[in-house]
């Protein structure tokens, strides 16, 4: 092998040239006529026709609706059932407990928000503390001899 015999593995890519002849001639894949045919054309993006016109919507950007929505964390769903089955007669139930049981995850390496929901029974006397309930599921704990704090 000789240095004129030498080939790159990725040879530099060619700009494509439209609009000289051949496949891409008359309108070079621009379609007909308009703003978006001519050369440097730009249009400017519909969000911010609609900033300019609001000053206190400045600097919102185009996705914030999804970026501050997906910050919210909902509180996990536990049942009544599922309490009965991890937990025995007399215990406080809390979080932090419902992660170490494994009935719940973490959610960002925190402990998340629960909710305690009706479905299933309860035959137990639960103290339930730092949880959010349903009315109904209340309701059941207080009648099984526990207690909502």
């Amino acid at each position: 092998m000789q240095i004129h015999e030498i080939k790159r593995a990725h040879p530099n890519k060619r700009a494509k040239r439209v609009g000289r002849g051949g496949v891409h001639g008359k309108t070079s894949g621009r379609g007909t006529k308009g703003q978006n045919a001519r050369a440097g054309h730009k249009k400017r993006p519909e969000a911010r026709d609609f900033i300019k016109k609001f000053p206190k919507r400045r600097g919102y950007g185009k996705n914030r609706a999804k970026s501050v929505v997906s910050a919210l964390v909902k509180p996990a769903s536990v049942t009544l059932r599922a309490l009965d089955k991890a937990f025995e007669t007399g215990a406080t139930v809390t979080p932090a407990l419902l992660v170490e049981k494994k009935v719940v995850r973490n959610v960002r390496g925190r402990n998340p928000g629960i909710k305690i929901l009706n479905t299933g029974d309860l035959t137990k006397k639960l103290t339930i503390t730092g949880c959010i309930v349903s009315a109904p599921a209340k309701e059941k704990i207080e009648k099984a001899g526990g207690k909502v704090s």
